[in-house]
């Protein structure tokens, strides 16, 4: 059984609710499945996880959460080299830089992203939720 890490910030409850999903399918898939606040989460426990899945919407001039997520991520990022992760969040503006920006980072890092990353304009709708179940599925 793989273990899955769901690791994310939300302001609203629409990054919440795509981890949750992300979940959901990581589960149905069978693996073994923990949710973390980015607070909860540091480089220290990167090993414990066979995988993976950050989710973080976008902020300000389209950039990751500065207040918690942005200093965990930094945290992590130089321990992610050969790790299997996804990207998953949500905007309310713009055209998706940060997302393209955040995957340039994790591919500098040496991360191995194990599928499309998933984003949500807004809240997230149905099928944006089954996107959310597959990338789970995918890590598992």
């Amino acid at each position: 059984m793989s273990k899955v890490a769901v690791v994310f910030w939300s302001g609203t409850g629409n990054t919440q609710t795509m981890a949750d999903a992300v979940a959901e399918g990581a589960k149905g898939a069978g693996a073994e499945v923990t949710v973390l606040g980015a607070s909860e989460f540091g480089k220290d426990k990167v090993a414990d996880f066979d995988a993976i899945a950050f989710g973080c919407p976008a902020m300000g001039a389209e950039v990751l959460e500065e207040g918690e997520f942005e200093p965990m991520f930094s945290d992590v990022e130089g321990a992610l080299s050969g790790k299997k992760i996804a990207l998953f969040g949500s905007y309310g503006w713009g055209g998706g830089q940060w997302m393209r920006d955040w995957e340039d980072r994790c591919n500098a890092a040496g991360a191995k992203l194990a599928v499309e990353s998933v984003m949500a304009n807004n809240a997230p709708g149905d099928d944006i939720l089954d996107d959310c179940k597959a990338l789970g599925r995918a890590l598992a």
